[in-house]
């Protein structure tokens, strides 16, 4: 396991800190995390937040958590947030635990997050920071032996200043809130009544980008959460529907909606 901190077993079962890791900060006192009043053996060590844990408590507390759905690691005394890299090393975690946590986080995290594959190595990557364009992937960090960041929005490795949430540093890099803005209206052949529509749109479910091109009905279906919407007034093509009077070629009847402003985030369905 990549990590600095070794545990000692006791009744091959109970994780315990190695006494003389150089990396831990231990102390006197109560097992903080201990909320069942296990009483686990090891010695105490601080967390960044200053609260007093042992391997098993940590372990403990953050398998409670994946199991009420979250995707995040707060501290149960204080709420500050930690690290994954912090648990992973504070908590001992086996490869194993290591694996089952990831695989939870990532399906906690999936329905309000956006998901990508990483340009480099195709690995699912999942943006926490909806300000920041640069993600880092762990996987190719890893490989290299070296930080690899890439762009969310164009997908090329990071170049330039990070954080950012406009764009990165590599040509051709465009806002999507830009091509928004300039891309001109459409002209639908077959859709009726609709002026002031622009060409492209966000998608209300997921934010990725989508064009029509003018020939067809006015929904469409969303290529990234296969969602399909109506292209002119912007609203799930269910809820459309339900707005009388309703004609897939025809303006809705509450009208275009206006050019976007702000990217839409993937919502729980």
């Amino acid at each position: 396991m990549d990590n600095s901190s070794t545990a000692v077993q006791r009744n091959n079962s109970e994780k315990c800190y190695d006494p003389q890791d150089p990396t831990l900060t231990f102390v006197d006192g109560d097992d903080e995390l201990d909320f069942l009043y296990i009483g686990y053996k090891s010695l105490r060590a601080k967390m960044s937040c200053g609260h007093a844990v042992t391997p098993m408590s940590l372990t403990d507390w953050c398998r409670r958590l994946l199991d009420q759905g979250k995707s995040r690691f707060v501290c149960g005394k204080c709420d500050v947030e930690w690290p994954f890299e912090e648990v992973r090393k504070m908590a001992l975690l086996t490869p194993e635990e290591v694996n089952e946590f990831k695989k939870k986080m990532f399906s906690n995290a999936a329905p309000n997050l956006k998901v990508i594959e990483c340009p480099g190595c195709k690995s699912r990557v999942v943006r926490t920071d909806l300000s920041d364009l640069s993600v880092r992937c762990t996987v190719c960090t890893a490989e290299r032996k070296n930080i690899y960041k890439f762009c969310w929005q164009c997908l090329r490795e990071w170049k330039g200043p990070a954080p950012r949430s406009d764009r990165c540093d590599n040509d051709g890099c465009q806002s999507p809130l830009e091509i928004l803005k300039i891309y001109p209206d459409i002209v639908f052949e077959r859709v009726k009544g609709v002026t002031g529509c622009p060409s492209i749109r966000a998608c209300p479910t997921c934010g990725a980008l989508v064009q029509h091109d003018g020939t067809r009905c006015k929904n469409v279906v969303c290529p990234q959460c296969k969602v399909e919407f109506c292209f002119v007034c912007l609203k799930i093509t269910t809820e459309c529907q339900k707005i009388k009077p309703y004609s897939y070629f025809d303006v809705c009847s509450t009208g275009v909606a206006p050019r976007q402003t702000s990217i839409p985030v993937r919502q729980s369905r």
